[in-house]
């Protein structure tokens, strides 16, 4: 399957929104309560995903016309050289056959990442082994999960291991 990537436009604000509530109580459910996965979907709002593009580069996947994946990079808490990733969601239906990998690969190919030393991605109880088959390792001396249900992973661009 190839998704047709491209930025995210203020347009796309409903499908993205209803795409990641669906993804969360389908997906995630269960891994966390209904009531935490509710107060996300509340907050992921088509404002809320416009604030988060214009604070990002932020991409979305379409398949056959139907938007089918969303995520975005952008700075990590103002620090240079340090980026994370954010709002990385597949749908369902088309999770396992590549989309996941197709919005990872867009957002590890943007200039932000190619100027990151660092780049952070929090990853839900669901998703954690997904990002770690990418490279993705978590933070030494964390518990996982943490307070927010989430394992902070990370990913050094530029290091080379020898």
């Amino acid at each position: 399957m190839q998704l047709q990537v491209r930025r995210f436009k203020t347009t796309d604000g409903p499908a993205a929104a209803a795409l990641i509530a669906r993804t969360l109580l389908t997906s995630n459910q269960g891994d966390y309560p209904k009531a935490y996965l509710d107060r996300l979907i509340a907050q992921m709002t088509p404002a809320w995903l416009c604030q988060k593009a214009a604070a990002t580069h932020f991409y979305v996947g379409y398949f056959q016309q139907q938007l089918v994946a969303t995520g975005a990079i952008g700075s990590y808490w103002g620090r240079p050289g340090e980026y994370s990733l954010f709002t990385i969601f597949v749908d369902p239906a088309i999770q396992g056959m590549g989309g996941g990998r197709q919005i990872l690969h867009t957002l590890e190919q943007d200039i932000y990442f190619s100027h990151a030393h660092r780049v952070e991605v929090p990853a839900s109880v669901t998703a954690h082994l997904f990002y770690q088959h990418f490279g993705y390792c978590p933070k030494p001396g964390e518990s996982y999960p943490d307070d927010e249900g989430l394992y902070r992973l990370e990913k050094f661009p530029h290091e080379s291991f020898h």
